[in-house]
């Protein structure tokens, strides 16, 4: 069975986000333990050895766990007789993993969390399958947790699905390229983490309306999340991403800096789409010189500007949640994003 890695049990977004309060963070980081015990059991229940090690490869690679510690953050906003969110913790968890496996496969990635992914390590086949195994292992959990669960799921994969299928296929003729990229961010990103913060409130017992504040809270925190991702993808090394830097220009994908940067109308705004207009940069000294170039534009400046609107947004609706300690986490949340990028 693979071995969870020993900086996820270490809990750093607890430690990044400093929360004030020492009994919720120490709440909070017991029940992130339980978390990746129920990761480690759902693993386990695979009933050969081979399909153990490749669903709990990415799992064991370690990550953030952003999503499982915003539905343990959600169920804090309960009503006392609820439960404390670890099992809408590990289904956020699972079904993120599984979309990383289905979007290594798309983008063809080599690394992922600083390991081979696991279409470079088995072939895309399996990659495939262990995301559809780990899909499958969510809906069970949600299956035992109502059906109004189930309902939220379907749908937060519903959109899943047609934000990958929106980003395959690109803008249709004449779209708006900005509105699309939203589009594809907002159903590929911001829905799991709103699904994580909706399950794990409703697991805590949260009211309706909570539920809708922090899914709404959700949407946003995760659209301003991919925006510093595709920062991130364009100024920093291949070893602090964990992934290949400039994956998006490598798989021809228009992340946000780059479309602001295609719109500049200065010199080396026009080198840049003379250096798209063929496709993906498949060569490494023309997408060394695309970031550069983007790099020079006002692109960043732009992307980073946008993303902190979103992080605003999302602010503004902690205001209207019940006076909880959690408030500062959601906060710290928004403080977290908004540092990956400075």
């Amino acid at each position: 069975m693979p071995v969870i890695a020993a900086e996820v049990r270490g809990h750093s977004m607890v430690s990044r986000l400093a929360i004030d309060e020492a009994e919720l963070a120490e709440v909070l980081s017991r029940r992130l333990d339980a978390v990746e015990d129920r990761l480690r059991e759902c693993i386990g229940e695979a009933q050969d050895a081979f399909v153990s090690e490749a669903v709990g490869h990415l799992i064991a690679a370690g990550g953030k766990r952003m999503r499982p510690l915003l539905a343990l953050v959600a169920a804090e906003f309960g009503d006392g007789s609820g439960r404390d969110g670890v099992e809408a913790a590990a289904v956020s968890e699972l079904i993120h993993v599984a979309s990383l496996y289905h979007d290594d496969v798309m983008d063809n990635a080599r690394v992922r969390h600083g390991v081979p992914s696991a279409n470079a390590k088995w072939g895309n086949a399996v990659a495939v399958r262990c995301g559809n195994w780990l899909l499958s292992k969510a809906a069970r959990l949600v299956a035992d947790m109502g059906p109004e669960a189930v309902r939220l799921q379907a749908h937060a994969s519903d959109r899943l699905v047609e934000g990958q299928m929106l980003e395959l296929l690109g803008p249709a003729p004449g779209e708006d390229r900005l509105a699309h990229y939203f589009k594809v961010i907002s159903d590929k990103s911001a829905s799991l983490l709103s699904l994580a913060l909706r399950i794990g409130a409703m697991e805590g017992g949260a009211s309706a309306e909570t539920m809708e504040i922090l899914a709404a809270y959700g949407e946003h925190l995760g659209v301003a999340f991919q925006i510093s991702d595709d920062i991130l993808d364009i100024t920093s090394s291949s070893e602090t991403l964990g992934k290949e830097q400039g994956k998006d220009l490598a798989e021809g994908v228009a992340s946000l800096p780059v479309l602001m940067a295609l719109a500049d109308e200065r010199p080396h705004g026009r080198e840049l789409r003379e250096l798209l207009e063929s496709g993906p940069l498949s060569d490494a000294m023309a997408r060394r010189r695309a970031l550069e170039l983007i790099r020079r534009s006002t692109a960043m400046d732009d992307a980073r500007s946008m993303m902190q609107g979103r992080l605003t947004q999302a602010l503004s609706l902690v205001g209207d949640l019940p006076d909880r300690p959690a408030i500062q986490v959601l906060e710290g949340f928004c403080s977290f994003v908004a540092s990956r990028t400075e």
